[in-house]
Formats: C-alpha cells, sequence, structure tokens
C-alpha cells in the first residue's frame, strides 16, 4: 500500500475511534476533524449528510401504504413529532428516509416518500399495514455514539436461514449475498434492519448473531423468522478500508 494511501487510512482510523474516545459522542471537534481529510483528492471519501448509530430508539408501525408513482408510506410512532421537521431523516429499518409530512390523529406520524431503486434494493417492498419497524432518528452533534456508525444507505438482502435458543437468548444465522460476505467478519459489527449488531462467527457467507431479551424487546428482532429477508449494511470502516486498498493498487 503506497505511503499516502496508508496514512489516509490511519487517519480515517483516527477519525473514527474519535468519536467515541471524545466524552462519548459526536463533539464538534470530531465533526470539524473530518474537513481535514483531503477530500477534493479523494472525493469517494465522505460521510453522508446523516448518520445513524443502529442504537433503535422506537418501534414505528406501518399504518398506511399508497402506490402513485413512488411509495408514499405512513408510519405511526411514539416520536414527538412537534420535534421533527419536514426534511428529516429517519432510519426505518435500517433505510435512511425523508420526512415528507407529519400529523398526530389518530397518533403521532410521519409520512415518507420511497423510490422504486429503494424498493427494489431493500426489504421495504414486503412492507404491509400493521408491519412493526426499527425507527431511529438521525445523529446530532453531542449525541452519544452507542453501537457504530451507520449511513441508513443498505448494501443488500441478508436471509435467516437458522434460528436456535441459547438460554434466555436467541441465536440467528443469516446468509449474506456473495458480493458483501468478505466486509463481515467475528467480533465486527454490521446493521440488520437497521440494528447494530455484533457478529458471533462467520462460515462461508453465513454469520451467526446472538439477541439477548433486550434487543428482542426493544427493537422487532422478538419477531424474527426462519426466510426473513433483512436490510443489511456493512460496517462503515470495512466499506473505507476495502475501497483504500483498490485505490491503493
Amino acid at each position: 500500500m503506497p505511503l499516502n494511501t496508508h496514512a489516509l487510512l490511519l487517519r480515517f482510523i483516527a477519525f473514527v475511534l474519535s468519536l467515541n474516545a471524545w466524552g462519548g459522542g459526536i463533539k464538534a471537534e470530531s465533526a470539524a476533524a473530518l474537513a481535514t481529510l483531503p477530500s477534493r483528492r479523494y472525493p469517494w471519501i465522505k460521510l453522508g449528510a446523516h448518520m445513524f448509530t443502529g442504537i433503535i430508539t422506537d418501534i414505528g408501525t406501518v399504518l398506511a401504504l399508497d402506490q402513485q408513482g413512488d411509495l408514499r408510506a405512513r408510519i405511526g410512532t411514539s416520536y414527538d413529532v412537534d420535534r421533527v421537521d419536514i426534511g428529516a431523516s429517519i432510519a426505518c429499518d435500517g433505510v435512511c428516509l425523508t420526512v415528507i409530512a407529519l400529523g398526530k390523529s389518530p397518533q403521532n406520524w410521519f409520512d415518507v416518500q420511497i423510490s422504486a431503486e429503494t424498493v427494489s434494493k431493500t426489504n421495504l417492498g414486503a412492507w404491509a399495514v400493521g408491519r412493526p419497524l426499527n425507527l431511529e432518528r438521525a445523529l446530532k452533534v453531542g449525541d452519544e455514539l452507542g453501537g457504530h456508525i451507520v449511513s441508513g444507505h443498505v448494501d443488500g438482502l441478508a436471509e435467516v436461514v437458522a434460528l436456535r435458543a441459547e438460554g434466555d437468548s436467541t441465536r440467528v444465522t443469516f446468509r449474506a449475498p456473495h458480493a458483501l460476505a468478505g466486509f463481515i467478519a467475528p467480533k465486527g459489527s454490521v446493521a440488520l434492519n437497521g440494528t447494530s449488531l455484533t457478529v458471533n462467527e462467520v462460515e462461508g457467507t453465513d454469520f451467526g448473531i446472538n439477541f439477548i431479551p433486550h434487543t428482542q424487546k426493544a427493537t422487532t428482532w422478538g419477531q424474527v423468522a426462519l426466510g426473513d429477508r433483512i436490510n443489511l449494511e456493512i460496517d462503515t470502516m470495512a466499506r473505507y478500508v476495502a475501497r483504500l486498498r483498490e485505490w491503493g493498487q
């Protein structure tokens, strides 16, 4: 790896580590540190305008679906919609979506518009009225980084291929697309349906995750079933390390 690429990799790693090291949250200093990356020389190195942590803060419910051109979905939530702006980003089962309308009757809700491209690349095409969804609002400067950096841009769909009880927990085996399997490592992080999770073991394209009772209760993972297709986002660090190596060849 050329020296300049190696140095760039170290700077990116240092930036990611700083998110946790400086008080457990994203501070103004660490946000400003991103600007020191040579983005004009390496324009592909950038984080999206909105980031998440994979820590689910609400379980929403699909209240209505309307297919007119793009898909429009109404999602019931316990979020205080007076504190949600039109144009805000909310991760819905791991997909970053933009709020286009808000209301309070018969319960708090927000609307999102979903393009055909997003539907084709995620499990949103299987949404139905009544379906529960993992929700997370976008990070703000100063928020705790409780999981790992999640962009809300789904890389592919994993499939649930095995379930078994382990004490009070549930061990779930997922099968990743072959093109993404190399980004998944034991003890590494993945986002599945928007949830930041630690990989227990990897064998080929299969990988296992242990769901403790709290996670099952605080998310939709208590309802997981064989054959479910799951939104998979690989770890941002793995994505950039692979791209840096490719760039340096």
